[in-house]
């Protein structure tokens, strides 16, 4: 069992930048695809970024150019370092693993993921 614990949000004016990081315990997450996600309050939970089982990325549309998500497998973490932050940034950002294999442009539907952290929330203004 994977357990994920998220960290660095916070407040941030329009332009600025922060760094997200999730740790991971219980298992290595070298082989996991990860992801990031994000989720403002009435709305579904939708995917940022990713990074697959052999380390190719993959973006939402609005995020590209801004956002670069990394894994340090050495350290077991997950970063997602977010640039040129907007007001529509502003949510609860969720980290989340699965040691499934998966590809492709886009990142994995939620429900495609077993394990989540419990969030950070990023504000935007």
């Amino acid at each position: 069992q994977v357990q994920l614990v998220e960290s660095g949000g916070g407040s941030v004016q329009v332009g600025g930048s922060l760094r997200l990081s999730c740790v991971a315990s219980g298992h290595t997450i070298s082989h996991y695809c990860m992801a990031w996600f994000r989720q403002t309050p009435g709305k579904e939970r939708e995917g940022v970024a990713a990074i697959h089982n052999d380390g190719t990325t993959a973006y939402i549309d609005p995020v590209k150019g801004r956002f670069t998500i990394s894994k340090d497998n050495a350290k077991n973490t997950l970063t997602l370092q977010m640039d040129s932050l907007k007001p529509e940034d502003t949510a609860m950002y969720y980290c989340a693993a699965d040691p499934g294999p998966y590809g492709g442009s886009t990142p994995p539907p939620a429900d495609y993921f077993g394990h989540w952290g419990q969030g950070t929330q990023v504000t935007v203004s």
